[in-house]
């Protein structure tokens, strides 16, 4: 890693000062003997996330708590016999960052699952971190309210994980990510102590953004136990447009088209002609093989139907073969239906893949897909993107066989060139996905050294002997 010259003190990992019996026993002293876990196959089962070519240890113990105290007590545990602490929510993310390390805690959250408040008034929500993101999603919209932060795996993924990585989804071209949501933190910090950051006021500025500081710091800084997220109101029911391209390129001059006009898409999504032909060999969708790229607009304003003609001329004009407007509801949820399936559908042609996040300024989209494409070449790979091309952030994925190594091995290194790529275009080496084990020697790359260096004050500040998540983002 290029900034390796700084030293990381009390750095845990692999030099676990308690015996796990000790550990274990002051664990349970603390906490209901159901929370605290201890058989080995079921502790391997919380050792990693979803990501590939992530490193992962084996934890000494497992613990579930229920309650803020017991948050606490762990925390105090593990400061004082020098433990690392890796927190955890569903583990659904694709960086590693929630991998263990050797006998350390894993501190899964998933139990902490309370809806605290819902107040159409303040138009907040008081929730615990693992409240899935579509349980929240659907409890707010029985108050009329809307949650719009929306990862892909909304149907499993929790609030505290999303927080953790500073996550993203389709409709952020409009309504922004996690980070603009989350109003204030109830936070256990490495030692024990707990902190309130933030306000359940629609302004306040007083003092350091210490919440906007916990957002996307994967677990590195502290535990959240309890969020104050910010909601709107439930919008109008999208509709959605579907416009095929002869090439990428066309297709990304649509979106600067789209959004030079001042239009606010709901969703602006795109999908590349290999993930196409997935799909279509997945679901039999029906999209025709000559298509290079696809589009989908969509709109929740009062009158979406003459957005979507306005954006459908625009594709047009930027050479659209087809433009397909849906007039209702379930017409929309079925244009949708191929972009839903695209990851899974990529999965389907090797076995294994490696969804990177890079997102770029709107402007160089078409670079992007152009240079990935010439990567898959170079490497003889199948690698297909789709992206929240509103957003400029692509999900460039690398299908491979992992029982291959030399196919293996050329997945990895096209994973590099596609980040470094990013970088070229004045881009960033994640847009939702975090750094976590997967981009933490790129971190580097795109932080340089000094801003490594002020990153790692402030999590020395935060935690002086590194015990939470030690081993990621830097």
């Amino acid at each position: 890693m290029s900034s390796g010259t700084h030293s990381t003190p009390d750095t845990p990992a692999g030099n676990v000062a308690a015996d796990p019996a000790t550990l274990v026993d002051r664990l349970r002293a603390g906490l209901p003997a159901e929370a605290v876990l201890t058989d080995p196959d079921i502790t391997a089962s919380y050792a990693n996330d979803m990501a590939s070519f992530c490193e992962a240890g084996t934890p000494a113990v497992v613990v579930l708590p229920r309650t803020v105290e017991q948050v606490q007590h762990v925390m105090r545990t593990a400061t004082e016999l020098r433990v690392p602490v890796v927190p955890q929510g569903a583990r659904t993310g694709l960086s590693g960052a929630a991998n263990a390390s050797d006998g350390c805690v894993v501190l899964s959250l998933v139990k902490m699952d309370r809806i605290i408040e819902i107040s159409p008034v303040d138009r907040i929500a008081v929730v615990e971190p693992g409240v899935v993101n579509a349980t929240l999603s659907r409890a707010v919209g029985e108050h009329g309210l809307y949650y719009p932060p929306d990862p892909s795996s909304w149907e499993t993924c929790t609030i505290g994980g999303n927080i953790g990585t500073a996550s993203g989804g389709l409709c952020c071209v409009k309504y922004g990510v996690t980070a603009e949501y989350v109003l204030g933190l109830d936070v256990v910090l490495a030692d024990g102590r707990l902190m309130s950051t933030g306000r359940r006021t629609a302004k306040g500025v007083a003092g350091y953004d210490l919440t906007r500081l916990f957002v996307g710091s994967e677990g590195s800084l502290g535990i959240v136990v309890r969020a104050i997220l910010a909601l709107k109101p439930q919008p109008p029911q999208q509709l959605v447009l579907a416009a095929e391209f002869g090439s990428a390129a066309e297709a990304c001059d649509a979106v600067c088209r789209i959004m030079e006009g001042g239009h606010v898409p709901s969703l602006l999504e795109l999908m590349d002609r290999t993930t196409i032909r997935a799909v279509n060999a997945l679901a039999q969708m029906g999209l025709p093989e000559t298509t290079e790229a696809l589009l989908l607009a969509a709109f929740d304003t009062p009158d979406p139907a003459a957005d979507l003609a306005a954006v459908g001329a625009l594709c047009e004009a930027a050479g659209a073969t087809q433009v397909v407007p849906a007039e209702d509801a379930a017409e929309s949820e079925l244009l949708l239906q191929a972009r839903r399936l695209s990851l899974t559908a990529l999965e389907g042609v090797k076995g294994t893949t490696m969804i990177d996040d890079v997102c770029v300024p709107r402007s160089r989209l078409g670079d992007m897909l152009e240079g990935v494409e010439r990567i898959a070449e170079k490497y003889s790979l199948t690698i297909g993107v789709c992206a929240h091309a509103g957003d400029g952030n692509t999900h460039p994925t690398v299908c491979f066989d992992a029982a291959d190594p030399d196919e293996s091995r050329r997945a990895r290194e096209s994973f590099d060139e596609i980040m470094a790529l990013g970088l070229e275009l004045g881009g960033t080496i994640t847009g939702e996905h975090g750094v976590g084990v997967l981009k933490k020697e790129w971190l580097a790359r795109e932080l340089g050294p000094v801003g490594v260096e002020m990153q790692r004050a402030v999590k020395t500040a935060f935690d002086p002997h590194h015990l939470l998540n030690p081993g990621k983002l830097f």
